[in-house]
């Protein structure tokens, strides 16, 4: 018989009554994956214990921030001018915006009266979900981090309109995390205070939009002459644009950057509905343009020696929204900044460092046109005011001015001769003598020895006292080269030195003034003069001087400066090495004056008043006085004279031997007023020649 248990599977032994299976679960991970599965649980647990708790603190740290905030908001009308200082309007002698300094608020606009593309604009290129979220943009913030993420630094903020506010009325433009958390509590106090409308309407007001302006009215007056209330798609754009760099994307310093930005803006309105295709078709195919005031950039210089000029706490220093109702002359200053950039087109050679300057001023002072260099943009250096150099023979009609207030006669005459008084000999600008001459001669011919002699004889303490009297602020150069112009003056000074003598001999003072008022206020500040000066010398004086100066353009030095069909009157001026090139001249309506020169101070080359600077005058005037009806200058012809000032005369002071004898002299030869005659004096030594 068969063995049953053969074939058949071991058995294991039955387990005793009471004993327990040592048989391991099939999931137990063991004591060491139980070890982790503790710590990790635990830490878990502990994580979210911390975080629920710092949640908790966070929460209420949030709540009580934004609640305190929220008690420190104002009325949001305050909020509308965040500004430090005022701001300076410039009209110019027509009415007309031209220059604007300082921190340009347009004035209060509420967000219900700008035109709605601006809203549209605005929505659309800072915050597309500004009229759904609650201050802080979870979406916005999370692709901030993304982009910055990826950069590796701090490129995009994704910061809500209301973010924005909070940053502009609390926080600075810094960017950091720090004021990225401070933030959020603000703007959700913002968001409780105050609505929609309210944030936009601040927003509006207080942003910077580039060149000074504070708020979308005052930029759409800068850019587009005229309100934010009126404006086109494109126009809106544009100033949109500008809030990702004022800089940048300000229209006045590129034009065409500042229009492709735009068309991006009027993209972004047409993808939120806010336009038809037909108004984006529109808007891109006549993008926005300045106004003429902000295309034309006229007047920098001018407004920058406005502000100098006039009281700080009105100007640079104001705390108050001033406009000034100023002297310029928009189209005058083109002419004449055309004349200059005609002038060196023309005949400088390319690459020339050298610079000029131009004045223009009415008879009485009243400054119309300043081009303080070859540049155009303002806050450059203004060569026109603020360089001092020196004058050289432009100087020369203040001498005479003197000698013709003492009772000379433009038909006396003095001996042009070698004259050495110590070691100092002056001498003409060609080296050569011409013997006896008149003063009229002298001065048309620039000679430096008569003038010497005349300053001398007059006094040149006189000189100097006359130079003040007639509109030099700068101290005047001791010494008997006074004469030749060693004194520095500015271009702006010396023009009003020759407006007095075109001014029937009244005090031309410059002056670019008309009116100061504070917006708003009916009763102006204060007003300018005009033309009310004392008077320097007399009518006389001035006529004979006139009649003088009439001959330097007509048959002296200046001879290039002569109109077409203006009487005119000028002086020329070359200081020594010709550092300096002057001429300024006037006829019945206008003076001008003009400079050249490097602003090293280095030598001109080939440069004297009677060549370039001559040819700008002419240039500049012959535009400004087209279409004026040519009118005759206030000239006194002298009469014939015929005395010899001797030259044994000019070794020292006048006796009265001497000035009994040209009295004598004078009257016997049909002379005018003999109350001094030739001579000279007490040189320093030095050397100074011009023409």
């Amino acid at each position: 018989m068969a063995d049953r248990s053969k074939g058949k599977t071991k058995q294991e032994p039955a387990r005793r009554k009471g004993e327990t299976s040592r048989r391991k679960p099939a999931n137990d991970p063991g004591p060491l994956g139980r070890a982790v599965r503790f710590v990790v649980l635990g830490t878990l647990g502990l994580l979210w214990r911390i975080f629920w708790r710092l949640g908790l603190v966070g929460a209420a740290v949030l709540a009580l921030a934004t609640g305190y905030y929220y008690t420190q908001l104002p009325a949001p009308g305050v909020l509308f001018d965040g500004r430090g200082g005022g701001s300076v309007t410039m009209l110019d002698r027509d009415g007309n915006v031209f220059a604007w300094r300082g921190e340009q608020y347009g004035g209060e606009l509420r967000a219900t009266e700008v035109s709605p593309h601006l809203i549209h604009a605005v929505v659309s290129a800072e915050d597309r979900r500004f009229w759904d979220h609650a201050g802080v943009d979870p979406r916005g913030l999370a692709r901030a981090m993304l982009v910055n993420l990826r950069a590796g630094r701090i490129v995009q903020g994704g910061s809500t309109l209301t973010q924005q506010v909070a940053k502009n009325v609390f926080l600075t433009a810094e960017r950091s995390l720090e004021r990225k958390l401070k933030e959020v509590p603000m703007a959700l106090a913002l968001e409780l205070k105050y609505d929609k409308e309210d944030i936009l309407s601040i927003y509006l007001n207080r942003v910077y939009l580039g060149a000074g302006t504070y708020g979308f009215e005052a930029a759409s007056q800068r850019y587009f002459g005229k309100s934010a209330r009126l404006l086109t798609p494109a126009e809106a754009a544009m100033l949109a644009g500008l809030l990702r760099a004022p800089s940048r994307y300000a229209p006045t310093s590129d034009l065409d950057r500042a229009q492709g930005r735009a068309s991006v803006i009027i993209r972004l309105m047409e993808e939120e509905g806010y336009l038809t295709q037909a108004q984006v078709t529109e808007a891109l195919a006549n993008p926005a343009r300045l106004s003429a005031a902000a295309a034309a950039r006229a007047g920098g210089y001018f407004a920058d020696w406005v502000m100098e000029t006039a009281p700080g706490f009105l100007a640079k220093d104001t705390t108050e929204d001033v406009t000034m109702a100023t002297t310029f002359d928009p189209e005058i200053q083109r002419k004449a900044e055309a004349a200059l950039a005609r002038v060196f087109d023309e005949k400088v050679k390319e690459g020339s460092t050298a610079q000029a300057a131009i004045v223009v001023m009415s008879r009485d002072g009243a400054v119309r046109a300043i081009v303080g260099g070859r540049e155009h943009a303002a806050g450059q250096f203004n060569r026109a005011s603020q360089a001092l150099r020196q004058t050289g023979s432009a100087f020369k009609p203040v001498v005479y001015a003197a000698a013709l207030e003492a009772g000379w006669s433009p038909n006396d005459i003095v001996e042009d001769a070698p004259l050495t008084i110590g070691n100092w000999s002056p001498s003409n600008y060609d080296n050569r003598f011409r013997g006896p001459m008149t003063l009229t001669d002298a001065l048309a011919n620039s000679i430096n020895t008569v003038a010497v002699r005349v300053s001398e004889q007059v006094g040149r303490e006189r000189v100097a006292e006359l130079a003040t009297r007639m509109g030099i602020t700068s101290p005047i150069a001791p010494g008997p080269a006074v004469a030749l112009g060693t004194s520095e003056a500015t271009l702006v000074d010396m023009t009003g030195v020759f407006a007095t003598i075109a001014n029937a001999g009244r005090s031309a003072a410059p002056y670019g003034i008309s009116e100061i008022r504070l917006r708003g206020d009916d009763l102006p500040l204060m007003r300018g003069d005009a033309g009310s000066g004392a008077q320097v010398i007399s009518p006389r004086s001035a006529g004979l001087l006139t009649y003088m100066m009439r001959e330097v353009i007509e048959a002296g030095t200046g001879r290039r400066a002569r109109l077409p069909a203006h009487e005119a009157a000028g002086k020329t001026g070359t200081t020594q090495a010709a550092r300096d090139a002057w001429f300024i001249g006037f006829t019945a309506d206008y003076v001008t004056g003009v400079w050249m020169g490097n602003d090293d101070n280095t030598p001109l080359t080939g440069v004297t008043g009677g060549g370039l600077p001559a040819e700008i005058w002419r240039e500049a005037m012959t535009a400004i006085q087209d279409g004026i009806e040519p009118k005759p200058l206030d000239i006194v012809t002298p009469e014939p004279s015929s005395v010899i000032l001797a030259e044994e005369f000019g070794r020292g002071r006048d006796t009265v031997v001497e000035r009994v004898f040209n009295d004598v002299l004078r009257g016997l030869l049909g002379g005018g007023d003999t109350r001094s005659g030739g001579g000279g004096g007490d040189f320093r030594p030095g050397r100074a020649s011009d023409r």
